[in-house]
């Protein structure tokens, strides 16, 4: 198989034929392959590369405190670049660190490239120091894994591994070389001859396919774009945004698709699933066609997947053959790129539609009476505390669409993706399928690497926070301003909330106890003080606008904002688990007087009940 490699400069490319250890080979074969920024943390099996990365003159390394900090800037560098993110880690315990971030990206599609030190090849299987099988251990959660005992190797496994990390459907590849590989020489020269003979990604749609699916939306009386990641992953949304416009049917962007289509276009209906809009939950449930772009019907769209869009038909395209009909049976399926494929749609959809108009008049009517009837909302707090909404909005608001938000997981991750309006890709970084607390700084740390004239705001919870908060040392030493909104409920916010809904409010080992009396534990701006960031603490409304302020006109050094809100906010709407996205188990159970309103397919006659799902917003 022929791979092309970014084109190299004259004046780095080695001669063919020179002598080089395999640790020179490591760091020359990245800048080959254009790799800039590396994140990662020095150890004994690995300390022959960082000799010649310290020499690296195209290659900028930033020093983490922590492996795991290391892979998710990584990530966060990947998803707002849309380049290959790069993590190095020694042997043992410092490859088991990257395990959390490699299984992230695993999830979420995302480009990364980890590459680890290994004991001597001859001292493996024998337990030797720092000694751990990362191959055996990352196989289930990356796209391949390369151990390299031979430094001759190296230059085909590391260009392999960016092939195969960036093509097709993105994700993490290991590369692991032994210690020995890394001191022994070789005869370098670039590019190597690289074959992967089980490695053929489909990214051109069968055409038959293709007709089928635009005779099918034009056919459609309720149809609706079910958006995933996929469309950020294949950098399409211009693609999408022409074929929405061009047949007019609704559009539902997922957690991790937030950005592949603007908040404020008129076909947009905002985020579906357990804490989705009513509009968007309700549009896909009634919905007779699913067109499914780079989405995998994950649980948390879908709920109880049996009931979920019970009329659809499905037309759902991927670039991963493996995930069409995992979930839910496809009439049309295709496997492509999506660039391509939305390409080949639109004419398709075009082509046909000289001859047949669709008309979704009806299907609107209903779904902007839903928009009017549950707009997006929160109740004001009445503990005289900040409401989260209200903060993580004013961010949005204030910072603008250029700016990049990376979330941590939880109640702040839902609001970040519920009150912040996107209208572009890449602007919003989470962890959307594995969930990872600690995500979010150094996710944000590695996304102002990348993209270092945008705002880069990481917005998390206090619990989230301190998973991971030495990295504002890396940001700080390495001039990296990041923002941090710390939305400080003292508390594991979204499990607490699960407490107070389904566990009659005993709260299990979820109060954080941040205040002590009155002392803070800890004390978020000493702590923000004592690694040289900015820090600040807000506790009442009138606060917010100067303090987010302040942090957008602080650029030498990073910023900590510790709101402290309310512990009783909760993410509405709320769609329980295990149950259908209709909500009638849960309203038998809990709502039994819309018992009537029910119709027995399973759908929501009476919208009241729908509201009181809402969080009352009606």
């Amino acid at each position: 198989m022929s791979l092309d490699f970014p084109a190299t400069p004259a004046s780095a490319a080695p001669a063919r034929g020179e002598t080089l250890t395999g640790a020179q080979a490591v760091v020359r074969s990245l800048e080959a392959l254009g790799v800039t920024d590396v994140f990662g943390l020095p150890g004994g099996a690995i300390l022959p590369v960082y000799d010649p990365l310290l020499d690296a003159e195209k290659i900028r390394h930033i020093l983490v405190r922590h492996e795991q900090g290391a892979g998710h800037a990584a990530e966060g560098y990947a998803a707002a670049s849309g380049k290959l993110g790069v993590a190095i880690a020694t042997s043992g315990p410092g490859a088991t660190n990257l395990v959390t971030a490699i299984a992230d990206a695993y999830m979420d599609s995302v480009p990364l490239l980890a590459i680890t030190g290994q004991v001597f090849s001859t001292l493996m299987g024998t337990d030797a120091f720092q000694e751990a099988d990362i191959i055996g251990i990352t196989m289930p959660i990356t796209k391949h894994s390369i151990l390299v005992k031979n430094a001759a190797e190296i230059p085909g496994a590391l260009a392999a591994a960016h092939h195969i990390a960036t093509t097709g459907r993105p994700g993490p590849v290991l590369v692991d070389i032994t210690k020995d590989a890394q001191q022994a020489e070789l005869e370098y020269s670039w590019p190597p001859k690289v074959d992967l003979p089980g490695y053929r990604p489909v990214t051109k749609a069968h055409g038959k396919q293709i007709i089928a699916a635009a005779q099918m939306i034009l056919e459609a009386k309720k149809p609706v774009f079910y958006v995933g990641g996929g469309v950020i992953r294949s950098r399409a949304s211009a693609e999408l945004l022409a074929l929405a416009e061009q047949v007019g049917a609704p559009v539902v962007t997922t957690l991790m698709a937030r950005g592949a289509f603007p908040d404020s276009h008129q076909l947009q209906l905002g985020m579906p699933g357990m804490h989705g809009t009513v509009p968007a939950v309700l549009a896909l449930q009634e919905s007779d066609l699913l067109v499914s772009l780079g989405a995998r019907f994950d649980d948390r769209v879908t709920g109880k997947a049996a009931l979920f869009a019970p009329d659809a038909k499905v037309v759902h395209v991927d670039i991963d053959p493996a995930e069409i009909g995992k979930i839910r049976t496809a009439d049309v399926p295709i496997v492509g790129d999506l660039k391509d494929v939305l390409v080949d749609l639109l004419a398709a959809v075009r082509q046909a539609g000289a001859s047949q108009t669709a008309d979704y008049a009806d299907w609107w009517v209903r779904l902007n009476g839903l928009r009017e009837q549950f707009p997006l909302g929160y109740a004001p707090t009445t503990d005289g505390l900040l409401a989260p909404q209200h903060v993580i909005s004013r961010i949005g608001a204030l910072t603008g669409p250029e700016g990049v938000y990376a979330a941590g997981v939880g109640q702040h991750q839902m609001w970040a993706a519920q009150f912040i309006k996107y209208e572009r890709p890449n602007a919003w970084l989470n962890s959307g399928g594995a969930g990872t607390m600690g995500y979010s700084v150094p996710a944000a740390m590695g996304a102002k690497v990348a993209e270092p004239d945008r705002v880069v705001w990481a917005i998390d919870g206090d619990g989230c926070f301190q998973m991971t908060n030495q990295e504002l040392a890396t940001c700080v030493i390495n001039d990296i301003p990041i923002k941090v909104a710390i939305i400080n409920n003292s508390s594991l916010g979204m499990v607490r909330q699960w407490q107070t809904l389904f566990y009659d409010g005993r709260y299990s080992n979820t109060e954080l106890s941040t205040g002590h009396g009155s002392v803070r534990v800890p004390d978020f701006v000493k702590l923000a003080e004592a690694y040289g960031a900015l820090g600040i603490r807000v506790e009442k409304e009138d606060e917010v606008d100067a303090a987010i302020e302040l942090a957008l006109a602080t650029n030498d050094r990073p910023v900590v904002i510790d709101f402290v809100v309310s512990a009783d906010a909760m993410v509405w709407p709320m769609v329980p688990q295990g149950v259908s996205n209709s909500f009638v188990q849960y309203a038998r159970e809990h709502a039994p007087s819309f018992d009537d309103d029910l119709s027995e397919t399973g759908r929501v006659e009476d919208d009241a009940l729908a509201a009181d799902l809402n969080g009352g917003n009606r």
